[in-house]
Formats: C-alpha cells, structure tokens, sequence
C-alpha cells in the first residue's frame, strides 16, 4: 500500500468513528410517528392563533396563556398532535409571560437555528408535527441551567386523573 492509499484509508477511519456516536443516537431513538399536513389541512384543525403560532411561527403576547398560571399535575402536550412535550414536574415561573419549563420530555421535540431576530436562536419544534413551539435561552434553573420558553397556545394540558 502507498502513502496516498494509507492517508485515504485513515481518513475514512476516522469519518467512520466520528458518524458513529450519531448513528447509533439516532437508531436508539424511539420513532414517534411523523405527522404531515399541508396548510389547508392544518387550517381546518386549528384555530387561527394557534395556526399562526405553530405553523408560521408566530408569538403569542407576553402574559397571555392561563398555562402560565396552570399549578396542577399534569403533562403538557403539543397543540397541533398531542405529543407529550413537557410534565408539570418540569415547569418553573420564568417571570418572562410564557410558560417555561427546566427541560423536555427526552426525543419530543427538535431544534434548529432561528436568526430572525438578528442574535442566533435556538428555536425548537415538536418533534412528532414540526409545529413551532418556542426558544429555548440558558438562563433557566438548575438542574439543566435551560429554560425552554414555550407559546402557551401552542400547547394544551392534560391534568393527571386525580388532579394533584
């Protein structure tokens, strides 16, 4: 074997071990079922705000969402499909007018660049319908230090059975 033959044979080495740690994260991952609709389709579902929010990306007015005051046992669910998103356990008040939470149900929802606002963004988005959910800001509570600033409208609540 030649130089050229060893280099190029290294270099696919080490491509392979570095693809490995996200191959095999994204074949642990539980498959949650896709939902895809066109705008029309989401448009018969939806009410306008929630619309507007989920799929255009939309804000809803700061101290708007009665979420924000929701004290009870529960989960809190995607809008758009019902994905579990969030648990009450994981809710704290921000002070920021959303409902905010500390960190998400593990694979329920996916970020991405947002720069819409100049300064980059971590927008993030249910993973299940791609609907818009919020920003996620490091300046949350530990244990994780993150808050994950959600439109209230965006979602709904589910109180546990018994309500605690």
């Amino acid at each position: 074997m030649n130089r050229r033959g060893f280099i190029i044979q290294i270099g696919a080495l080490i491509g392979c071990l570095a693809a490995a740690p996200r191959l095999l994260a994204s074949s642990q991952r539980p498959s949650i079922g896709k939902i895809t609709k066109s705008d029309a389709e989401w448009k018969k579902i939806l009410e306008p705000e929630r619309f507007h929010i989920l799929r255009k990306a939309g804000t809803e007015r700061a101290f708007s969402s009665p979420l924000n005051k929701e004290k009870r046992a529960g989960a809190y669910v995607c809008a758009g499909c019902e994905l579990a998103l969030f648990t009450s356990e994981m809710k704290f008040d921000s002070g920021t007018g959303w409902p905010s939470f500390f960190k998400t149900i593990e694979h329920s929802v996916e970020t991405e660049s947002d720069f819409k606002m100049i300064i980059p963004r971590t927008e993030y988005h249910c993973a299940r319908c791609g609907g818009h959910q919020g920003h996620v800001f490091n300046d949350g509570p530990q244990p994780t230090g993150q808050r994950w600033c959600n439109n209230g409208l965006a979602l709904r609540f589910i109180p546990n059975e018994k309500g605690a």
